[in-house]
Parts: C-alpha cells; sequence; structure tokens
C-alpha cells in the first residue's frame, strides 16, 4: 500500500456527476486522439483508471487497455460500463502492482502522479511503467505545473476555480512539496460540502530525472492534448518517454 488516499464508496459514486466537463467531446476527443496515437497500435495499461472516463472511450476506438486502480469502489463504478474481458482491471497501487503482459503504452492522467505523496513512491511508480513497457514503449502523464508563481510572500493558498457551484483552492508546504487541495461544493439545496486531498507536485525537471533512473527517454513534452508547444507560460504538460529498442 502506497500513501495514496483512498477514494471511498461516496466519492466513487459522484465522480462521473461532479467531472462532466473533463468527459465532454471538448476534452476527450483531443485526449483520445493522442492516447491511440502514443500508442502506436498496441495495448495500453492505464495507473489509476478510475471510472473508467479515458479507459473505457479509448477502448471503444479499438486501443486493447488494461487497468490498475488502488480504490475498489472507483473500479465498481467502472465495471457498470464495461465487463472484465473486455477492460481487465487490477486493484492496487500504481507504484508495485504488476499486470500479465507487455504494453506498448502506459499512461497516467488527470495529475494522478500527485496521489503519491513520496519522492520514492513517484521514482516506484516511472519503474512500474517501464516493467510494463515492451521495448519502444512509451509511458505518458498529464500533469499541472506547480502554480507557485502565483504565491506572493508569506501566502499560501491559491485559488483554482471560484465559480457559481464551486470554490477550489490550493494550500502548500514548499518544503515537502505537499498541496493540499480544498473544494467547497454547492448542493442542490444550497449547502456545501467540503472535500479535500493531498497531493506531492513535482517539476518537469524532476519527473525527466524520475525517468532517467527507471531507463526512460524523454520523446516529447507539450502544452495540452492539442500538441501546443510547452512554454515557461503553460498551466500543465503532456510528457511521453520512451523505453529504448
Amino acid at each position: 500500500m502506497t500513501t495514496s488516499e483512498l477514494w471511498t464508496r461516496a466519492t466513487a459514486d459522484r465522480y462521473d456527476a461532479e467531472e462532466t466537463e473533463m468527459s465532454s467531446a471538448a476534452v476527450l476527443g483531443p485526449t483520445l486522439d493522442f492516447l491511440a496515437e502514443a500508442a502506436d497500435e498496441g495495448p495500453a495499461l492505464e495507473f489509476a483508471i478510475g471510472t473508467g472516463r479515458v479507459g473505457v472511450p479509448l477502448r471503444e476506438r479499438g486501443v486493447p487497455v488494461a487497468g490498475i486502480e488502488l480504490s475498489e469502489h472507483m473500479a465498481a463504478v467502472l465495471r457498470r460500463k464495461v465487463d472484465e474481458k473486455t477492460l481487465p482491471v487490477v486493484i492496487g497501487d500504481m507504484a508495485t502492482t504488476v499486470v500479465p503482459g507487455e504494453f506498448s503504452l502506459v499512461y497516467l492522467v488527470y495529475n494522478t502522479i500527485t496521489n503519491l505523496l513520496t519522492q520514492d513512491e513517484q521514482v516506484e511508480c516511472f519503474r512500474n511503467a517501464a516493467r510494463h513497457l515492451r521495448p519502444g514503449g512509451r509511458f505518458l502523464i498529464e500533469l499541472g505545473v506547480p502554480p507557485l508563481r502565483f504565491l506572493p510572500p508569506g501566502q499560501v493558498a491559491v485559488p483554482f476555480d471560484v465559480s457559481e457551484r464551486h470554490l477550489g483552492f490550493d494550500t502548500f508546504d514548499l518544503v515537502e512539496q505537499i498541496l493540499v487541495s480544498h473544494h467547497f461544493t454547492r448542493a442542490d439545496d444550497g449547502h456545501y460540502r467540503r472535500d479535500n486531498s493531498r497531493h506531492r507536485y513535482a517539476w518537469p525537471a524532476e519527473l525527466d530525472l524520475m525517468a532517467r533512473i527507471a531507463g526512460l527517454q524523454l520523446e516529447r513534452r507539450v502544452a495540452d492534448w492539442d500538441g501546443a508547444p510547452f512554454t515557461q507560460d503553460s498551466v500543465k504538460h503532456i510528457s511521453v518517454w520512451r523505453k529504448p529498442s
């Protein structure tokens, strides 16, 4: 068991309803295009596959997909959408769990590597990805760039969403590279639900070193699924490392 926090049944049951924007055609279309191209007609393995927001439609595109998921509750929601034979899922953590077979693509989207709260565990996640890749295969991560430029001296919080039904802000421990995402979500009855989750943020250069430790080489880094160039002003990145042939 890693330091990742377990998603509860209540969180899993409402996850899809609260992530409608991330499941929209505008978001998923470019995501699936990018992943299908990276898979290069081979099988793909999704770390932290969750409710199958990405894995299920990628499988429907014809890419064979398997998954690893720590939360049995999240996997149960996925299983309502597709059976085990069509999209097999192993319950376990993404740093150590092994799935049978070799893959042309291992991918980890939506900032999920930050669920591993220590650098050692994140290094092991890269090693685990490399363990599953066939020669020439790719490991892909989608991850936000830590927004520390928004922190003036003495401030520890940065808002990331201020909307009618949701207030979200991150607080930072700059020594341990830990951020806590705080969410206040308004229900239909007007009451607010408070949630928070811990994450270990990492810089692109730090991930490149983790990849090198795992025997992987940086192949490509872009700012989004549409392939826009990654610059110093980019708020996130899609990074792809390749296992030597």
